[in-house]
């Protein structure tokens, strides 16, 4: 299961970071990233990533993320290094809130991270595209928040 969640991963980091218009092209892609897969093995990964198509900025029909049409494409990084990145870029504070930015893509699966660790001190999280909304217990200080999140987050 690990693998294919990897494959999922690097699905996800190909298409955000690349106008991919065909299944060859995104097979072509996992390739040169070292996964080997049949077409109706893609095919089945799309469809439960639920990617559709939708025309680029170049008019071109390209494989797109939900609620992502206007995704914000990144460059400079293999789909390899944007998996093994975390996507965190800060933390802030305010009261009993707590604010992640990260990477386009990566809030949603990080907050889910911070969830299922059923943290004592976090209510619970909010999360977009590339911001989380932590709501914290009125006691916990911004320390035991960052501590607790670095065991998720190594690069915080």
């Amino acid at each position: 299961m690990k693998k294919k969640a990897s494959r999922l991963d690097a699905i996800k980091m190909i298409i955000s970071s690349q106008e991919i218009g065909s299944q060859e092209e995104l097979l072509q892609a996992l390739s040169a990233e070292g996964f080997e897969l049949t077409q109706a093995t893609l095919s089945r990964d799309l469809k439960q990533l639920k990617v559709a198509k939708a025309a680029s900025t170049h008019g071109k029909y390209v494989y797109v993320l939900p609620n992502d049409i206007m995704y914000k494409r990144s460059t400079g990084m293999s789909a390899t290094e944007m998996v093994m990145n975390t996507g965190f870029v800060s933390l802030e504070f305010s009261r009993n809130i707590a604010v992640i930015r990260t990477r386009p893509g990566y809030a949603s699966s990080m907050a889910y991270d911070i969830d299922k660790t059923e943290f004592k001190e976090i209510l619970g999280t909010v999360a977009g595209d590339d911001t989380i909304i932590l709501v914290l217990r009125e006691e916990v200080q911004p320390d035991q928040v960052r501590k607790l999140l670095s065991t998720i987050i190594p690069s915080l």
